[in-house]
């Protein structure tokens, strides 16, 4: 039979076993927790390949609809140029009621919050606080109160003495204003009735000046179409001779399609086949000589016109010789009558224009193959009006390099200040140094001039930086004939650097007296004859009839901001000139700019939804830290953010709202504004932060910034 253990031995095996348990329970709890965090590891994995598929199956998506967008575009390009002489044909007329403006009521005045009178204290709030025991205590309390009573009332009475001062110095200015407005009403419409006199009586001057007018005044030009003329009247022949510049062949996309290649991560564009652009580029010369007659009779309210002279011509390099130089290649002369046969919106350009109006079109004008024109305008002596030219003044762009530099500083001199050229040799990457005297904001000024046609890249203004740097200057200027992009801008922010472009270098030398133009023919912008009706700046209420809202930007805390605003296709900005910031402050068309905001906002800009370019599906606003105002802050202190949606007339429509800054950031994605069906807006909450400031967030919309 079996004997039971005891004493120290039992005990001591009790423990054992007591002891085996627990070591192989705490080998099953290791065992379970180890199976437990393998099956979580793999839950991860597979969550992480889920989300891996799921960004690159949006990433593909997001790259082939920006292939299919660019495909769009290019195809709404050439819908754009086949159907160039059919929307031509469907703008209304031209006429002398067009260059009238209506004698309609001054706006009225609108002086906003300075119309309200200053509230006074009132006495019944002013009572003594506390009554005490003593019959001192209780006067010392009413003395107390009619003190404070006192003060409240002087302090409003200054306030409402400055607010009538305002309101008088206002008033004033309206007045002003108003006076002015109506005198150039008047003396545009007599100017207009003048011209009108001198069009009934066929007077050569006014004759070009209203068909001048005319052709600047349409407004169904593809955007990109150079408007240049140089015409003639003869008075005897009522006929309008008429040289006019025609698109270049880069008017027609290159590329016919774009696809996006999953497998080397890149967009592919497939070639438009060669005969196509020929075609094409033929036929769009065709229609613009065919649209320009057309709106020429059709503006002739005085029968003044009975055959047209049209010579077309492209600002190219002549093949012949390597120089630039007007090459014609569309000419016709056309009378009233055989054109007013015609069925415009229906004719096959080409063939109307060289076998129905017997004119001349190069049979290759890719290769600017020109022809002959039929009459030039200097052909009839005097009264030749030309838009565009501008031989009085030294073309900067083709100024021998030194003379260039001698000019920058000159206008530098002109400006109150000594300089000198430097060396031709080893001056280090100074063209120019300048001293100015003020004692507070001068000091030793590096000078850089670029006589580039092209944008000024970024590493141009970046070495200059580092010049600036290393000779211990106050400031450096880099002066071009060309322009700079944001990127060049954002490197810019906050340093002592100061970028003149070549529109303002124009504009400082006629400032001072001095000479100088951006190309053979001056700049070239668009002119506007003197007739073309222009608008009369706004009241101080800055008023206006167009269809706009006002995004105001608020925020608590004491960082200073740059809010800027990028008007994009998908995730890309449209171009370098549709990036609004500090120093570009309006779009191409005006239909987003930078506006002073009401009381409450920091910030504003004013955005026509409407007037956007056609390929601009969002708007995109940002904010960065202004590193020159606080170049230590971040986005800590941009806190209680907001957007307020106001329409023209100031009527708040809506409270967006934005995220707020985080510790470490200095550039922020505010909200995006994005084109849904049927053409509205709506509203896309932001909140991506940025530790790079402007550089890296506008990088990531497609700015490059070296």
């Amino acid at each position: 039979m079996s004997r039971r253990s005891s004493g120290l031995i039992g005990v001591w095996a009790e423990a054992q076993r007591q002891q085996q348990r627990q070591q192989e329970a705490q080998r099953r709890a290791s065992v379970q927790q180890q199976r437990q965090r393998e099956r979580e590891q793999r839950a991860q994995e597979r969550d992480a390949a889920r989300a891996t598929r799921e960004q690159q199956a949006a990433y593909r998506q997001s790259r082939e609809a920006d292939a299919r967008l660019r495909t769009q575009e290019l195809d709404a390009q050439v819908e754009e140029l086949t159907g160039l002489l059919a929307a031509g044909c469907a703008a209304p007329p031209f006429s002398t009621g067009s260059l009238r403006r209506t004698q309609q009521s001054v706006e009225p005045f609108a002086p906003g919050a300075l119309a309200q009178p200053i509230p006074m204290p009132d006495p019944a709030r002013y009572q003594p606080q506390g009554g005490g025991w003593t019959a001192n205590r209780r006067a010392q309390s009413q003395q107390e109160a009619q003190a404070r009573y006192q003060r409240d009332w002087d302090a409003a009475q200054l306030a409402e003495t400055e607010r009538r001062r305002q309101l008088a110095e206002y008033r004033a200015q309206y007045d002003a204003w108003a006076a002015t407005r109506q005198s150039e009403l008047h003396g545009h419409n007599q100017g207009v009735e003048e011209l009108v006199t001198g069009l009934r009586a066929a007077e050569p001057g006014a004759v070009v000046e209203y068909f001048s007018a005319a052709l600047y005044a349409a407004d169904g030009w593809p955007e990109g179409f150079p408007r240049r003329l140089s015409c003639s009247y003869d008075r005897g022949a009522k006929q309008l001779v008429l040289d006019w510049e025609l698109p270049g062949f880069d008017v027609v996309p290159e590329a016919k399609s774009v696809r996006y290649v999953a497998s080397s991560d890149e967009e592919r564009e497939s070639a438009r086949p060669v005969t196509q652009r020929r075609a094409l580029y033929r036929d769009t010369l065709a229609q613009s000589v065919l649209l320009v007659v057309r709106d020429l009779f059709a503006a002739d309210e005085y029968g003044v016109l009975e055959s047209v002279a049209f010579n077309g011509f492209v600002d190219d390099v002549d093949p012949a010789n390597g120089r630039r130089a007007e090459i014609f290649l569309a000419t016709v002369m056309v009378d009233r009558a055989a054109f007013q046969g015609l069925h415009l919106e229906q004719v096959s350009a080409v063939d109307c224009l060289v076998d129905a109006l017997h004119g001349q079109l190069s049979a290759r004008p890719d290769q600017r193959a020109g022809v002959r024109p039929v009459r030039r305008p200097g052909e009839l002596g005097a009264g030749v009006l030309s838009h565009g030219s501008d031989e009085d003044e030294p073309d900067l762009f083709v100024m021998d390099p030194i003379e260039f530099e001698v000019l920058v500083a000159e206008l530098f001199r002109a400006r109150g200040m000594r300089a000198v050229t430097t060396q031709r040799s080893n001056d280090g990457g100074v063209d120019v140094e300048a001293l100015d005297a003020d004692p507070i904001s001068g000091g030793r000024i590096i000078v850089q001039v670029k006589r580039y046609r092209n944008t000024v890249p970024p590493t141009a203004v970046r070495d200059l930086y580092g010049t600036v740097q290393g000779a211990g200057a106050n400031k450096g200027v880099l002066v071009t004939t060309s322009g700079f992009g944001p990127g060049s801008y954002a490197f810019a922010q906050g340093k002592p650097l100061t970028l003149v472009s070549g529109a303002e270098l124009v504009e400082l030398l006629h400032e001072c007296g001095l000479r100088g133009r951006l190309g053979e023919r001056g700049e070239r912008a668009t002119p506007t004859p003197t007739l073309v009706d222009t608008p009369l700046a706004p009241p101080p209420s800055e008023s206006s009839e167009e269809d706009f809202n006002v995004l105001g930007m608020t925020w608590a805390g004491p960082v200073a901001l740059d809010v800027c605003v990028l008007v994009c296709a998908g995730n890309r900005v449209l171009d370098d000139d549709h990036f609004v910031f500090f120093n570009n402050r309006e779009v191409p068309g005006g239909s987003v700019r930078m506006v002073p905001g009401a009381v409450e906002d920091r910030a504003a800009v004013r955005v026509a939804f409407d007037a956007l370019p056609p390929r601009a599906d969002r708007l995109v606003l940002v904010a960065s830290v202004d590193p020159e105002v606080n170049p230590d802050a971040d986005l800590s202190g941009f806190t209680d953010a907001g957007i307020l949606l106001r329409d023209a007339s100031g009527t708040e429509l809506d409270r967006l709202p934005v995220s707020e800054g985080r510790a470490g950031e200095t550039a922020l994605v505010l909200g995006s504004f994005r084109r849904r069906a049927g053409d509205d807006w709506d509203f896309v909450l932001g909140g991506r932060g940025y530790v790079g400031g402007l550089e890296a967030l506008i990088g990531d919309f497609g700015i490059e910034v070296e």
